[in-house]
């Protein structure tokens, strides 16, 4: 079995042979206009959906042709309970009513939809370990290297390799310092291929900035 497979469906396989169902690598699973997933990221279930029924697990109210995208970066690790509340979720709050009269009334959809013009984007970067059922809303952009703490609600944006936790999430601390942060978003180690990522693997696991470069 190849030390990366971006090709497979279930990543991870136990010492017994047995394959892991309850994880998927996104990018396989995941067939949605409006979703862009990166190799190898992944997410893990309890209860998983059906293969086909991802998106609509992670990102249950971004439907295909919508306004907004939900963008993730390559390896992401995404835990059970995640959610993507993209911004087509939001209702209209500018006059007396939230109530979307226009969803139930054919003759006045087209203004209804009107008034959900130029959504934001949903960006998640690369490197991003989200944790157990943590809520990720309309327009959030999080940076490559960050950790979203258990049952977070994230709105937005997370700096790159900040860790944030809480309801609302707030940035408890960085990850490493500034310049190495800058350091480490120029190297992209995401980018490179399998086999220097798995020489490199002593540098990364042992968070060896200097390291990495010589890679």
């Amino acid at each position: 079995m190849p030390f990366l497979d971006a090709d497979a469906v279930h990543p991870l396989t136990f010492p017994d042979g047995t394959v892991h169902r309850d994880m998927v690598h996104l990018s396989r699973v995941i067939v949605h206009p409006n979703i862009t997933v990166g190799d190898y990221s992944y997410a893990n279930d309890f209860d998983p959906p059906a293969p086909d029924g991802w998106a609509a697990r992670l990102a249950p109210y971004l439907y295909p042709g919508a306004p907004e995208r939900l963008i993730l970066g390559r390896f992401c690790q995404i835990a059970h309970g995640v959610r993507f509340i993209t911004a087509s979720a939001n209702h209209a709050m500018g006059g007396i009513t939230t109530y979307p009269f226009g969803v139930f009334d054919p003759d006045t959809l087209e203004a209804f939809k009107a008034g959900f013009e130029a959504l934001p984007d949903t960006v998640i970067g690369h490197d991003v370990w989200i944790g157990h059922g943590a809520l990720i809303l309309p327009g959030a952009q999080i940076g490559s290297g960050a950790i979203i703490g258990a049952s977070a609600v994230v709105a937005g944006d997370v700096p790159p390799y900040a860790i944030a936790a809480g309801n609302p999430a707030r940035v408890i601390r960085h990850r490493f310092r500034a310049e190495e942060v800058a350091r480490l978003l120029q190297i992209a180690w995401w980018d490179w291929p399998p086999a220097r990522i798995r020489a490199a693997l002593p540098a990364l696991l042992a968070g060896d900035v200097a390291a990495l470069e010589r890679c």
